[in-house]
């Protein structure tokens, strides 16, 4: 490997990835010395290719899609959010030679959110749709950010309830199926399904979200999502996507290998610009 330290995220598919420029810039932003590649890697190759890559002198590693689940069977130690959330974005390798696996995607969504978007969580009516691993990854972000409720909404609503179980031991989390909804309004929606990977839309009531409420999709493209669109018809106060999460996880990652926290602002804007032009 080069003198440079090697950083990498691993992935299948991994072409589309934006990670490799963000962590570019986030580098010549912060002055560090490091170089950061995108690796295909399947599931089946996951244990091997982490060794490998550890083994010649790798400092840490990004995963996304279909490896999270992997990472953090494979980490040494995690991080609480980690831990719960049963899923890790990144691997950093520790002084003594293990592996420590963080999950940073919850905060990346909620200091998007507060910081970029003015978008307080504190007494807010939140409802996140999906029981799924995304969603499981941002639930104690939230939690820790003190909602007046957080519900959960899922076409199983067994796996919603299952999900909201395993968070009651920091607060009360509701878990109800689609059909429930009606009648209940919410001042942050967050769509934290796959539906916007196919341009789909969950089967949302209209008027759940509160006047003046805003709508996150985790998911981001260069074209408005499905439940952008709809939160737009609803007349959101914000209806976004996750283009800042992406560049916000990023940088809690980059702060946990290089100690440095790189400034998100320019990043989005020129991403943002580029997907507009």
């Amino acid at each position: 490997m080069s003198s440079l330290d090697q950083y990498s995220v691993f992935g299948s598919p991994i072409k589309h990835s934006k990670s490799p420029r963000i962590h570019k810039l986030f580098a010549e932003q912060t002055g560090q010395a490091m170089q950061y590649s995108a690796e295909l890697v399947p599931a089946d190759q996951f244990v091997q290719t982490v060794k490998g890559f550890f083994t010649q002198g790798g400092q840490g590693i990004n995963c996304t899609v279909p490896l999270k689940e992997l990472a953090w069977e494979y980490a040494d130690l995690r991080t609480e959010r980690a831990e719960l959330a049963k899923a890790v974005n990144t691997l950093a390798l520790q002084e003594d030679g293990r592996v420590l696996g963080d999950n940073t995607d919850g905060v990346g969504l909620v200091t998007d959110l507060q910081n970029n978007h003015q978008i307080a969580l504190k007494q807010k009516r939140v409802l996140i749709l999906g029981a799924g691993g995304a969603s499981r990854g941002i639930i104690l972000p939230i939690l820790q950010e003190a909602p007046l409720t957080l519900t959960i909404v899922n076409r199983t609503v067994a796996k919603a309830r299952t999900l909201a179980d395993e968070f009651s031991h920091k607060a009360k989390i509701n878990a109800c199926g689609y059909e429930d909804l009606a009648g209940q309004s919410f001042d942050l929606i967050l769509n934290a399904t796959s539906a916007s990977l196919s341009n789909d839309l969950p089967p949302l009531a209209a008027g759940i979200l509160a006047a003046g409420g805003s709508c996150y999709d985790l998911a981001y493209a260069n074209e408005a999502t499905a439940f952008v669109r709809w939160a737009r018809e609803q007349q959101a106060r914000n209806s976004l996507d996750g283009l800042g999460m992406l560049v916000e996880q990023a940088a809690d990652a980059f702060y946990l290998w290089r100690g440095v926290r790189p400034a998100t602002d320019p990043v989005i804007q020129m991403l943002e610009a580029e997907r507009n032009s």
